[in-house]
């Protein structure tokens, strides 16, 4: 059993930082900036995909990176010509360089010429977890015959123990749903309740602090033990929560 004061705290935190007031400080202002719903997907892909390091510097990339799709990404990647790649060869946000760059690129051009949407990149035919999910849209990404082995550092899978910290937060933008303006809530094949909470070094820290999370290596483990604690106290949206313990660690330094 969780205490009750420690649910009541961290609702308190929810209602706090899950608002559209925090938007412009989080790289999830990047799909923010868009409305159609592709362009949502691969600006919030590349947001999260870039999600390290200080979140000022993430935004500036990102920014830089749709400036070179002219702000157009869905179009951009299904009808760039090889000289509008020209400038992406000169992308690079600390380990993700060029190479990286052209092969998401590549890759959602595959992907756009075949699905209406990116959500079904994530549904596997195998299973229906976030495991699941996870799993196959990293071996379908990695799929096409050029696919550089150095990519792979930047798309994480379950498969590897991996955490799998920024690949949960994008699945978050897309599948939470509360009207809160913030998540999207534009996928339903997942949902709410089967997400996995995004574990970075800010939330684990808080997790562990509360007691939430007792597994100090930042792995696929840690974030079910995770995950699940938060189920106890709202199993319909447990992912709700990353935003009480990100607060919490990044603005609060708890």
């Amino acid at each position: 059993m969780i205490d009750q004061r420690l649910i009541d705290f961290l609702d308190e935190k929810v209602t706090l930082y899950n608002r559209p007031d925090f938007i412009a400080e989080d790289p999830i202002c990047i799909p923010h900036a868009f409305q159609k719903q592709q362009d949502i997907e691969i600006a919030g892909l590349f947001a999260a995909t870039l999600a390290w390091g200080l979140r000022k510097t993430i935004i500036n990339k990102c920014r830089e990176l749709l400036a070179m799709m002219d702000n157009t990404p869905h179009d951009f990647v299904l009808n760039h010509s090889e000289d509008d790649l020209k400038p992406l060869l000169n992308f690079k946000h600390r380990t993700f360089n060029a190479t990286d760059t052209l092969y998401f690129i590549a890759f959602l051009k595959h992907h756009y010429q075949r699905h209406e949407s990116l959500e079904t990149a994530f549904i596997s035919p195998t299973g229906n977890t976030t495991k699941d999910a996870l799993t196959h849209y990293h071996d379908y990404f990695f799929s096409l015959d050029f696919a550089p082995d150095r990519t792979k550092k930047h798309v994480s899978t379950p498969q590897r123990k991996s955490a799998c910290k920024r690949i949960n937060m994008f699945l978050r933008w897309m599948v939470r749903q509360d009207n809160l303006g913030v998540d999207f809530g534009i996928w339903n094949t997942l949902q709410p309740s089967q997400l996995i909470c995004p574990l970075d070094v800010h939330v684990q820290r808080t997790a562990l602090k509360l007691n939430l999370l007792s597994r100090t290596q930042s792995d696929w483990q840690a974030a079910e033990q995770l995950t699940q604690q938060l189920r106890l106290m709202d199993l319909k949206d447990p992912v709700k929560y990353d935003f009480a313990l990100f607060g919490l660690g990044v603005i609060e330094k708890f």
